[in-house]
């Protein structure tokens, strides 16, 4: 009776499993060039993430289907932080557009529906979260980059003169 429901999603885990793994490549690669908002960014969207997995695994669960716990895509190896953010946003931006249309799908099963539309507004607050920051670092260009190093080089006792090295 719920087969549509289910496989979308069990779609919506997948992605949301590859969101997870995507953000937090990102985390450790943004922390480990100093750019620790950035990377606190990535890791609280991917824990937000993980509760929509959660969220999305109960819901299959009461349907009586089982939980597929597969990533729909490898990580991408990105380093660029502009680029982590582009690529953040094209995430966030599939995922707002499949949301949007598997609550279409679902016909009258109005709890999947209801889930995925909540889930939309999670992913449309992500997507202008790392429009934010993309655009601050478009605006600000290198000097937001290093603002965000030498902040975190004063939390942890790095002289300013020191923290670029």
């Amino acid at each position: 009776m719920y087969e549509k429901s289910i496989a979308l999603l069990q779609k919506a885990v997948a992605d949301e499993l590859n969101a997870v793994h995507q953000y937090m490549y990102f985390h450790f690669h943004a922390n480990n060039q100093g750019l620790k908002l950035l990377a606190n960014l990535f890791q609280r969207t991917a824990i937000e993430e993980m509760i929509h997995i959660e969220r999305i695994a109960e819901r299959i669960l009461f349907l009586s289907g089982d939980v597929e716990m597969e990533p729909s895509l490898p990580v991408e190896k990105i380093h660029d932080i502009k680029e982590m953010l582009a690529k953040a946003r094209e995430m966030e931006e599939t995922a707002i557009r499949d949301y949007n249309q598997f609550a279409l799908d679902v016909g009258s099963d109005s709890a999947t529906r209801n889930l995925f539309e909540g889930l939309v507004e999670d992913e449309e607050r992500h997507f202008d979260e790392y429009g934010n920051e993309s655009n601050n670092v478009e605006r600000f260009g290198d000097s937001y980059l290093a603002q965000q190093a030498m902040e975190n080089s004063r939390k942890i006792g790095i002289p300013e003169g020191n923290a670029a090295r």
